[in-house]
């Protein structure tokens, strides 16, 4: 059916259709802000498996999130401490992209609740 078709097409993210979609996609996220609601779900099969139903009182967001790792804000890069702590560009962050963008939704929609997310876009060089 068409929602097999559709995850098929999401499995095979670096065919020609779906790197041109991506791509203009990616531009025009980039246009909008960081939250946006959205009428429907980009994947509806992937918002259907992780339990989204289009009726009332379902709505869907975009979050977007930055890449890369953290940097420790110090103030003008002073650290105290023993050498072994004294990082603070190569620190990774201790959670995942995904719960991060699922917190700033919730703090932001606060008399709604996170049911679920899923993958969307993500800037190679586009």
């Amino acid at each position: 059916g068409a929602y097999k078709f559709v995850s098929e097409l999401w499995r095979r993210k670096q065919s020609d259709v779906m790197r041109f979609v991506q791509r203009v996609r990616c531009w025009e996220y980039r246009q909008q802000p960081a939250i946006v609601r959205i009428t429907r779900p980009t994947r509806p099969d992937r918002a259907r498996r992780l339990g989204f139903k289009a009726k009332q009182g379902y709505v869907v967001y975009r979050i977007r999130v930055r890449r890369g790792g953290r940097k420790r804000p110090v103030p003008k890069g002073i650290v105290y401490g023993k050498p072994k702590h004294q990082g603070i560009t190569q620190l990774k962050f201790q959670r995942n992209k995904r719960s991060v963008a699922e917190e700033r939704a919730g703090r932001r929609l606060g008399g709604l609740r996170v049911l679920n997310s899923y993958w969307v876009n993500e800037v190679y060089t586009c």
